[in-house]
């Protein structure tokens, strides 16, 4: 089975758009159909831009898009750190993907992430 890391901007996607390809892809995490993969500082992440006000997102649709996540997806605790992207951030979601071994880092922010290995 895939193993994934989703970033943050699929996980914003999803639940503004619940019909889109980013809550499809979300859906086949939370469905059992790719194993997710999360750390402690992209858990975080989700949860400090899902919580921005621009988005206006519910609170209760946050704390249970955040539930579901955290039932279905393995906390893995990086070992690495690494600094390839310039946005630091980005660098967190490299070092979960490494450490789980995961098959795709699924992103809709292809420039950030399009030179990396």
């Amino acid at each position: 089975m895939n193993r994934v890391v989703l970033d943050t901007n699929i996980i914003v996607s999803a639940l503004l758009v619940p019909a889109g390809t980013q809550a499809a892809v979300l859906l086949l995490a939370l469905q059992g159909q790719v194993v997710l993969y999360i750390s402690s500082p992209v858990i975080a992440e989700y949860e400090e831009v899902l919580r921005r006000p621009r988005f206006k997102l519910k609170p209760l649709q946050i704390d249970d898009a955040l539930a579901a996540i955290h039932n279905v997806a393995h906390f893995i605790k990086p070992t690495q750190t690494l600094s390839v992207s310039a946005h630091e951030s980005d660098n967190r979601f490299l070092e979960c993907a490494e450490a789980a071994e995961a098959d795709y880092l699924v992103t809709g922010n292809t420039e950030a992430f399009s030179a990396k290995p």
